[in-house]
């Protein structure tokens, strides 16, 4: 389709996307869009720089490309350029989204009726302790085009479809937020969860009128399959993006493959091809994505990479060069990241602490060599039973500790589908999951 030039590594990314956004909070409508979007990002590498170019004419990408060829110093032996040869060549068309299944097929009528549908069923406005109620549908779908100097020919989709109730309860000045928010790949399968939103409506009331203060200090924790996810994305995922150990000689010689990292209890892995929010059929560099092991039995196995950080590791492309939009350059990101499974009846696992804390939900996390997670529902644990409900403003602790702490991992793996991830100024849908966990120590405060 398009003239590379010779003595050159160059690549065109071309996207077209269709969203839509409903919103309504207290009865009123804030938002109905409808948004189309389609451009190109075009990038020429002569084995020393980069030299890239943005735009929404695809009608001109071809003079784009020979532009940025001007600029460059041509390389005969660019194909030998080590992250030049990383890249694959692939030809496939994957459109697993452009059948009866098309979100774009929804209409506007669809997506108020089933918005509303679940504003009749879940909001009980006779509860005086609700302040503010909000929901929201949205949807996404995606047909991206990928071109390379190397012969890679590719087209693919992407959708996503997610439906949320959220609520703002306030006693004695406090305020309490909760609701549920899920996602999917299919329109038909936001049908059908309203006893959930409302269970979910009457823990965080009960919440609201009966959690008091925790008294900070080290407790044993139970995280919940949700929290477990957020800890394995946010704790030790990102630690796995090699980008971030390209220019950090001591973190390279800490982390190294083969080390004992955690307990033998604890297995990691990234898998771009599973159906969740993660979900890609090959990255935006044209890599295939692959079940990356990052970490199997306590031991570090794996890494995520790009070309660059695998040629710069001398390590193998996982498929994981993922960019927001074609207005952005690909980086190192997580896909569907998750915690295996272990073989404990999760009951067991809180049956076995006599005095501890279950974090039952967070708001957000972060971490490196130490992460904190926000928490929006606590409980205390007694005598191997939920207790009272808990405040408890932030848990923290050090990874590589924590890792090793884990003494007890559930057989109740769940998969949480609406989290994005920021980095660098981008933001990608990614998948986090994991099963009930109980580590010996956190901080709560």
């Amino acid at each position: 389709m398009y003239r590379f030039p010779a003595g050159l590594y160059a690549d065109i990314r071309i996207e077209q996307t269709a969203n839509a956004v409903y919103t309504v909070q207290n009865g009123e409508v804030k938002e109905n869009s409808e948004s189309f979007v389609k451009g190109a990002m075009i990038r020429v590498y002569d084995g020393s720089m980069w030299y890239t170019s943005v735009t929404n004419d695809t009608g001109k990408i071809q003079a784009e490309l020979d532009g940025l060829a001007a600029l460059a110093t041509p390389d005969p032996d660019i194909e030998n350029d080590p992250m030049v040869r990383k890249y694959e060549v692939h030809k496939d068309k994957v459109l697993r989204f452009s059948g009866l299944n098309d979100v774009r097929k929804i209409t506007r009528p669809q997506r108020e009726a089933l918005l509303q549908g679940y504003i009749d069923a879940c909001i009980d406005e006779s509860i005086e302790e609700m302040k503010q109620w909000y929901g929201g549908y949205s949807q996404a779908h995606v047909i991206k085009e990928f071109y390379s100097s190397k012969g890679a020919e590719i087209v693919q989709d992407y959708q996503q479809c997610g439906l949320w109730i959220w609520y703002d309860f306030v006693i004695d000045g406090i305020k309490t937020s909760g609701g549920r928010h899920f996602r999917g790949m299919d329109f038909d399968k936001l049908f059908g969860h309203e006893q959930d939103v409302i269970s979910r409506r009457e823990r965080y009331l009960d919440f609201a009128r009966n959690a008091v203060d925790v008294t900070p200090g080290d407790y044993v924790c139970v995280l919940s399959p949700a929290v477990t996810g957020m800890f394995t994305h946010e704790s030790f995922g990102h630690k796995s993006e090699a980008d971030f150990m390209l220019n950090d000689k001591t973190l390279q010689d800490e982390w190294v493959m083969g080390k004992k990292v955690g307990s033998e209890l604890v297995s990691i892995c990234d898998s771009g091809d599973m159906l969740h929010r993660g979900y890609i059929a090959y990255d935006d560099e044209g890599t295939a994505p692959k079940e990356t092991w990052l970490i199997k039995n306590g031991v570090l196995t794996g890494r995520l990479h790009d070309a660059n950080s695998a040629a710069t590791l001398n390590e193998e492309l996982t498929g994981n060069a993922r960019a927001q939009d074609f207005g952005f350059a690909p980086m190192v990101r997580m896909t569907n990241t998750y915690m295996q499974a272990g073989d404990t009846p999760p009951e067991e696992i809180i049956a076995g602490v006599k005095d501890g804390i279950y974090v039952y939900n967070v708001n957000y996390g972060t971490g490196q060599g130490t992460f904190t997670m926000q928490p929006n529902c606590c409980y205390r644990i007694r005598d191997g039973k939920l207790a009272e409900p808990l405040r408890v403003n932030v848990v923290t602790g050090s990874v590589f500790k924590t890792l090793f702490d884990i003494d007890a991992v559930g057989n109740d793996l769940e998969f949480c589908d609406t989290s994005t991830c920021g980095k660098n100024g981008q933001a990608m849908p990614v998948s986090d999951a994991g099963p009930t966990i109980r580590v010996r120590s956190l901080t709560i405060n």
